[in-house]
């Protein structure tokens, strides 16, 4: 497996050139903070994930995680690493200095978030749950709630838990059946929840879960959902772990890839009740665990964009190394020679510079929407979040499949073989597109919520700016190719949206048949979007004589490719939207 290495250059163009970064954070009063800082930042990550956190992903995919007497034992060194993040302040970059962050951007957290999912997927999970209880808390906890567990929470002292899924529970959260039971100052929650990640581990003193659950007097359906902080050890006197709480971990799943994550069955009180403690208003419980599924949403988004990256630079490795080809005079020649494995290696970078640009600048507007002092602009920025947010969910974990297998094929017969570790890129990829919601609940937010409920307001006015960039790109010296690529996906996005706001009431099914491929659809042409941005820029500097000529150039060539590639997709998808249900609908249960 070849060594991994953040991609500074790209990242760095996003920052200066996309997003703006230190004028965004002048304009949010963040007087301290610039580009040159947040590099730094990210520098000290790479030296740490790669040194630190990257080893241990062989050792957590072969060795995993166990179900011991005291709880699930997590990999060998995942420890180790844990307690060496959370010394080095690592956990609370994102948060509140209120309560123990470093109060940085969004989008610079979500940087470093990057290195942690590329160099081990199943470790950077703990974190990920972790920060999604924070959000959740500093929305929707009390006062003591906040003072009591946030402190912690965002040191990465103690780690969070989402809990939503029951046996007969996964999706349909109508039917979650755990109850909490009112007993003085809190309450007794009795139930089982399943596919809990970091659900239990031995790396910290507490663990923290937010658990979805009913009181007695619950209305039926999704109104009458409650969420209830229920800790792993009660805390004494003096707010430290004391008593161990009546919740315990019964099975851990077996999996087809992120082995070093503890899936954890967890079963809440098995004996008298576990002792919870209710987040937010009684019955509203679903809005506030939104609050935790949105940004878990992005971070899982940005996970199909990390493991991608992996796999490209394990198979960009491979390529140049491997010595396949035999020339005239018997000299030998490396695959990266042959125009396919080429093509492979450029659907990669493309697609993962594509998915990179989007997760940055989607995680930028979360900053703009929270920073901003004007009511209009944070309006106007929170309601693109909501639109991004199943794009980057669904499109960028939907691709990362397509990216990871091209990594496996670059290999030939030994990207089958786990000795390379190609494929464990793969197995720990697929799961992306299923948890914090599937892509077909993803699509159905953007159809419903996104789409519909406006009247496609959002959604034309972000293809308005899209073809801003197309007219831009139309005009600009040797890139009238890709303005003209990327008008077509506008065109091709205008035509779905109309016929779906058209056509979306004469049956349930429109919406739901029409969503995939619309999401996907808007996927490719956001990331054509930042591509073709990306590919003015880069030529203006090229034109001043600034900046790294040869980096320049590869952008220029990879944003190329991409419009070739990549953005003919959108026509097929907005067929496929225009085909409407009829297809999709025509057998009956029994022909299947």
């Amino acid at each position: 497996m070849s060594d991994y290495s953040y991609p500074y250059k790209d990242a760095e163009f996003i920052f200066n050139e996309l997003i703006d970064f230190d004028q965004m954070c002048a304009q949010a009063g963040l007087d301290e903070m610039n580009a040159e800082l947040a590099f730094a930042v990210l520098e000290e990550a790479n030296r740490m994930g790669s040194e630190l956190i990257a080893p241990l992903n062989v050792v957590g995919d072969r060795e995993g995680a166990s179900l011991g007497e005291d709880g699930v034992v997590e990999t060998p060194g995942f420890k180790e690493a844990y307690l060496r993040y959370v010394e080095d302040g690592w956990a609370g970059l994102g948060f509140p200095e209120e309560f123990g962050g470093q109060g940085m951007p969004k989008v610079l957290a979500t940087a470093v978030d990057e290195i942690w999912q590329s160099c081990n997927l199943g470790f950077s999970l703990c974190s990920l749950l972790t920060h999604g209880a924070v959000e959740a808390l500093l929305l929707h906890g009390s006062d003591e709630l906040q003072n009591t567990y946030l402190p912690k929470l965002v040191s990465g002292e103690w780690t969070g838990t989402m809990n939503l899924t029951e046996p007969q529970a996964g999706s349909d959260l109508a039917a979650v059946n755990t109850r909490a039971i009112p007993e003085g100052d809190h309450y007794l929650v009795t139930g089982q929840k399943i596919y809990i990640t970091w659900g239990d581990h031995q790396m910290t003193d507490n663990v923290i879960h937010l658990v979805l659950a009913r009181l007695p007097d619950a209305p039926a359906g999704v109104k009458g959902i409650s969420l209830f902080l229920v800790p792993k050890f009660l805390l004494d006197d003096n707010g430290e772990p004391g008593q161990r709480n009546d919740v315990h971990c019964v099975s851990i799943e077996h999996k087809l890839g992120i082995h070093g994550s503890p899936t954890c069955v967890l079963s809440f009180g098995d004996n008298e009740g576990a002792v919870g403690y209710l987040v937010g208003e009684p019955h509203r419980g679903l809005m506030a665990m939104f609050t935790m599924m949105n940004d878990a949403r992005q971070s899982v988004g940005l996970q199909g964009l990390s493991v991608s990256e992996r796999s490209y630079q394990q198979a960009r490795g491979w390529a140049m190394e491997r010595l396949q080809g035999t020339r005239s005079d018997g000299t030998r020649f490396p695959i990266i020679d042959f125009p396919d494995v080429r093509r492979l290696l450029m659907l990669m970078k493309s697609g993962a510079e594509a998915m990179r640009g989007l997760a940055y600048v989607a995680s930028a507007e979360i900053d703009r929407s929270r920073l901003s002092k004007d009511a209009d602009e944070k309006a106007r920025h929170g309601a693109r979040v909501d639109l991004y947010t199943p794009i980057v969910k669904g499109w960028l974990t939907e691709l990362s499949q397509e990216l990871t297998s091209h990594g496996i094929q670059v290999h030939g017969g030994m990207g089958y073989i786990e000795e390379t570790g190609s494929a464990q890129f793969y197995r720990d990829a697929r799961i992306t597109t299923i948890y914090e919601g599937t892509t077909a609940i993803q699509a159905n937010d953007l159809v419903g919520r996104k789409t519909l409920a406006d009247g496609g307001e959002a959604l034309s006015a972000l293809l308005d700016e899209i073809r801003q960039t197309a007219g831009q790109l139309a005009e600009a010296e040797g890139l009238s190719g890709l303005g003209e690529a990327l008008a077509a996906g506008v065109a091709a996005g205008e035509a779905a949206r109309d016929w779906l706001l058209a056509h979306a009431a004469e049956s349930r099914d429109v919406g739901g048949a029409a969503g995939v491929n619309l999401l996907m659809l808007l996927g490719y042409v956001c990331g054509g979007w930042v591509m073709g941005a990306s590919a003015l820029k880069a030529s203006k500097h090229l034109a001043a004589g600034t900046g790294d000529a040869q980096f320049l150039e590869a952008k220029l060539a990879t944003a190329r490719f991409y419009a070739e590639h990549y953005l003919p997709r959108a026509d097929a998808h907005s067929a496929a939207v225009q085909a409407g249900p009829d297809s999709i609908m025509a057998l009956s249960a029994e022909q299947f």
